[in-house]
């Protein structure tokens, strides 16, 4: 049987120790800020063994494999049969943008939320750590989830994904959370307009827009920024787009019930730009394309899906 080929994505060491933080003076850190900075070089250790374990891990079983922080992650993702991401979505967010439907994808959370932990300094400071969303795997079943793959006994889902064409060209990156069109400026109103087509006919009314810009999310996105906007969570694998215009300025009463709403899988959503400028952000702030009047942005789930290893309690 031939030697499987696995690649490793790293989420870097960006959470320095206490006594290398460059805001504190030796001798001038409050009780309360010792404990943030000790919390927070904890992060950073939790981190690092996480990372050491599944290197471990793998270096007892049978496979090819290599190990690249995802800073340094710049060509797609080729001829290998498996990724893992050690970090949390955001690692497996990046990796998403380097890679077609051929290769799985298994997320590591390396620093899940510890519920004692939030109780415990709830009314100190976030004590939170990684959500690890779209993760199945922790140190705790990291072996056992990779067995399973190996040995062909799990199979990954199919997450469905936003393409984005700005003036009929389609951009490279496509969307595993959400897209966020906006000015770049976020106290400037942005001027757009949208409706959405299925096939070549319009499918809803032209709807012209004043507002804080537009969300549109995936499924898997869902329950990230747009929920906390108000927004719902959707069915996993669902192929639908939800979006949601932000902070809407005075909405005419026949427009306002278009505000939020979704994008059926057979549907695209046309929009066109009126403002000087303006960006479109793909799953945060690191990949971004400019946009400028009168540019338009066709944003539908016709995209490659990606596939992944889900928790569990995400499909049922």
């Amino acid at each position: 049987m031939a030697r499987r080929r696995l690649l490793l994505l790293l989420k870097p060491f960006d959470v320095f120790p206490a006594q290398n933080h460059p805001n504190v003076l030796p001798g001038f850190t409050s009780p309360k800020t010792s404990q943030v900075l000790s919390y927070l070089d904890n992060r950073r250790k939790v981190h690092k063994d996480a990372i050491n374990f599944c290197q471990d891990i793998l270096r007892r079983k049978y496979v090819d494999w290599e190990a690249i922080f995802r800073s340094n992650l710049s060509q797609p993702i080729r001829d290998v049969d498996l990724v893992i991401t050690v970090g949390g979505d955001g690692t497996l967010l990046q990796a998403s943008h380097f890679m077609d439907d051929s290769v799985p994808v298994l997320g590591v959370n390396s620093d899940p939320t510890q519920a004692e932990e939030v109780e415990k300094f709830g009314e100190e400071f976030d004590a939170t750590r990684s959500t690890g969303y779209l993760c199945a795997a922790t140190v705790r079943n990291f072996e056992q989830m990779l067995d399973n793959i190996l040995e062909g006994h799990s199979v990954p889902s199919e997450l469905s994904r936003m393409s984005i064409c700005v003036n009929s060209k389609l951009l490279s990156t496509y969307a595993l959370n959400d897209v966020l069109i906006a000015h770049p400026c976020p106290a400037t109103v942005s001027r757009f307009s949208f409706r959405m087509r299925k096939g070549i006919q319009p499918c809803s009314p032209l709807v012209n827009c004043r507002s804080s810009g537009l969300r549109v999310s995936t499924a898997s996105g869902s329950t990230a920024a747009i929920l906390s906007a108000g927004g719902f969570a959707m069915p996993i694998l669902s192929k639908d787009l939800q979006y949601m215009i932000r902070e809407p300025i005075l909405p005419g009463e026949a427009s306002s019930s278009l505000m939020h709403g979704v994008v059926k899988s057979d549907e695209s959503m046309d929009n066109v730009w009126y403002c000087k400028e303006g960006m479109i952000y793909v799953d945060g702030s690191h990949v971004f394309c400019p946009i400028q009047h009168g540019d338009t942005i066709e944003l539908s789930s016709s995209a490659p899906v990606l596939k992944v290893f889900l928790p569990n309690h995400l499909l049922t």
